[in-house]
C-alpha cells in the first residue's frame, strides 16, 4: 500500500494510457455505486472517479461490475486503469492500493428464530455462511473461520436470496446492503455490531508506481477536503465513515 505526503508529478500516461480513465464500479457494494433506473452508476466511486479524471483533463470511462472479484480480475489484466476495491493481502498481490478513503462495517444476517445472537456464534460447525464471491468477506472470512462453512453466492447483493433459498444459517455482507434485505424479506435480523472492518481504497494494475503514488495523495486529499465526506452525504451513504490520514509515508 502506499501513500505520499506532498503532489507528485501527474502521470497520465500511467494513470490513462488510452487516453480514456477507464474506472471500475462495482454495483456489488451499495456504499461505493448504485444502478440508477436509466441503467447508469451513481455514488461515491463514481464521483472520485470524474473528479480524477477532471484532473488528469481525460475523459472518463465508467465500467461497471456485478462484483468485487470480477473487478479485481480486471484490474489484474490491466483492463481497467482504476478500481474501488477493500484492502486485503490477497487482492494486494494483483495491484497497488493506496490507503484507505472510507472505513465500512461487514455484519451477519440470521433468521429470527435463529439461536445465534452473537458474532462470536457464528464460527461453529453447524453453521454454513453465505458470502458473495471474491468479496472482501470472503477472503477475510476463509482465514478466520475455523469450524464454519462458506457457501460463494455469486455476488454480495445476491447473498439473502441464497441463504433463503438454501435454507442457510447466516450471511455476510456489507452491512447496509443486509439491513436492506432485512427490511426487504420478512424474518430476518441481524447481529449485533460487526465482524469486520472494511478499509476501501483505491487501486490500480501493478508496474504503475508513478501512478500509484498520484493516486494515493489524491485520496489524501479527497479525504482532507471533505471531499469524500460531502460525497457519502449527498449519496445519503449512513455507516460509512471517511478514512483517517494515512501515517504510510
Amino acid at each position: 500500500m502506499l501513500g505520499c505526503a506532498t503532489r507528485p508529478p501527474v502521470p497520465v500516461a500511467e494513470l490513462a494510457p488510452s487516453g480514456r480513465l477507464k474506472a471500475a464500479i462495482n454495483f456489488g457494494n451499495p456504499i461505493l455505486a448504485v444502478r440508477m433506473p436509466d441503467g447508469s452508476p451513481r455514488g461515491v466511486s463514481v464521483d472520485l472517479s470524474n473528479e480524477l479524471g477532471r484532473r488528469l483533463g481525460v475523459p472518463v470511462e465508467l465500467v461497471t461490475f456485478t462484483s468485487a472479484g470480477k473487478v479485481v480480475e480486471a484490474v489484474r489484466d490491466a483492463q481497467v486503469d482504476i478500481a474501488f476495491v477493500a484492502i486485503d493481502p490477497v487482492r494486494g498481490a494483483d495491484m497497488l492500493q493506496t490507503p484507505p478513503y472510507v472505513i465500512i462495517e461487514g455484519a451477519y444476517l440470521v433468521r429470527n428464530d435463529s439461536p445465534i445472537r452473537r458474532n462470536e456464534e457464528v464460527d461453529q460447525a453447524a453453521n454454513r455462511v453465505v458470502v458473495g464471491n471474491g468479496s472482501a468477506y470472503d477472503l477475510y472470512l476463509s482465514r478466520e473461520l475455523k469450524a464454519a462453512r462458506l457457501v460463494k453466492a455469486p455476488t454480495s447483493p445476491a447473498v439473502t436470496d441464497v441463504m433463503v433459498a438454501q435454507n442457510l444459517e447466516v450471511a455476510a455482507g456489507v452491512k447496509q446492503q443486509l439491513e436492506a434485505d432485512a427490511k426487504r424479506v420478512a424474518g430476518l435480523r441481524l447481529l449485533p455490531g460487526r465482524f469486520m472492518v472494511i478499509n476501501q481504497a483505491m487501486g490500480l494494475p501493478k508496474g504503475r508506481e508513478a501512478g500509484a503514488r498520484y493516486l494515493a495523495a489524491f485520496v489524501e486529499e479527497m479525504k482532507a477536503s471533505g471531499f469524500v465526506a460531502a460525497a457519502l452525504t449527498r449519496h445519503g451513504i449512513e455507516g460509512a465513515a471517511v478514512a483517517p490520514p494515512s501515517s504510510t509515508p
